[in-house]
């Protein structure tokens, strides 16, 4: 077994003996101060799920685009930071459908494709590895029970972009998408932020989010990103997750 040094004595130089994937995203991905418990995004949850060697930086923020994360200087932020053999993961298109919104709208195949190949470009040029990962789902069915499609052409974009670029491509549309049909429209309230008034101390009105998850909600999705990465044969990170 590999001795790692104690925090203190790596954090100085904690990229020469572990691997750091930066997570770049919205607010599905982001992480969540205890008074907004049980909500979480799979940033949050996602370093449970590997060994020491793996360290998460969950840069996610929400609200955010595409366009807007960059604008506001928070992929600058990233690249400062990232090293050779370290990972970006990428997940955007939630807030880049927001057309009435200048800041942050994106159009699917032009801006939202250019967007996307800054962070593309600016891993690569530091040696880090760009992945991407597709809008995650929201809680949203017909009548008869069948699960929407909720972000149009952004997936196919991104898809579109990734196999343009040669860069890794999970697609979370589709696999949670698939998972929301199999536990349906009842099922899936244990995934999202659905509580009913006085269920919890954090929403003493009760909360209908269709959109955020319940923490155990966003361990299920941390894991179709974790399949994702076996798909894909992320290698040397695949080799880290917890058995």
């Amino acid at each position: 077994m590999e001795n790692y040094p104690s925090k203190a004595a790596s954090d100085g130089n904690i990229h020469k003996n572990r691997i750091t994937v930066y997570l770049a995203g919205d607010s599905t991905v982001s992480n969540y101060a205890d008074s907004l418990a049980p909500r979480a995004g799979w940033g949050q949850v996602f370093n449970r799920f590997f060994d020491d060697k793996i360290v998460v930086k969950n840069e996610a923020s929400s609200g955010r685009s595409s366009k807007s994360f960059i604008d506001e200087g928070r992929l600058d932020s990233i690249l400062n930071q990232i090293e050779k053999g370290d990972y970006l993961f990428i997940q955007f298109g939630h807030n880049d459908e927001k057309m009435e919104d200048p800041t942050r709208y994106t159009e699917p195949y032009t801006t939202y494709k250019s967007y996307l190949k800054q962070y593309i470009d600016g891993a690569r040029a530091k040696g880090a590895k760009p992945v991407l990962v597709t809008p995650v789902e929201r809680r949203s069915f017909t009548a008869d029970g069948m699960a929407r499609d909720s972000h149009g052409e952004y997936p196919a974009a991104m898809k579109e972009i990734g196999q343009e670029e040669n860069v890794p491509v999970i697609d979370l549309t589709a696999k949670s998408k698939a998972l929301f049909q199999e536990l349906g429209p009842e099922g899936t309230k244990d995934i999202f932020l659905l509580l009913d008034p006085g269920e919890n101390v954090n929403y003493p009105n009760g909360v209908q989010d269709n959109t955020h998850f319940q923490e155990a909600g966003a361990e299920q999705i941390a894991e179709l990103v974790l399949e994702g990465i076996k798909e894909s044969h992320l290698v040397p990170l695949r080799n880290h997750i917890l058995k």
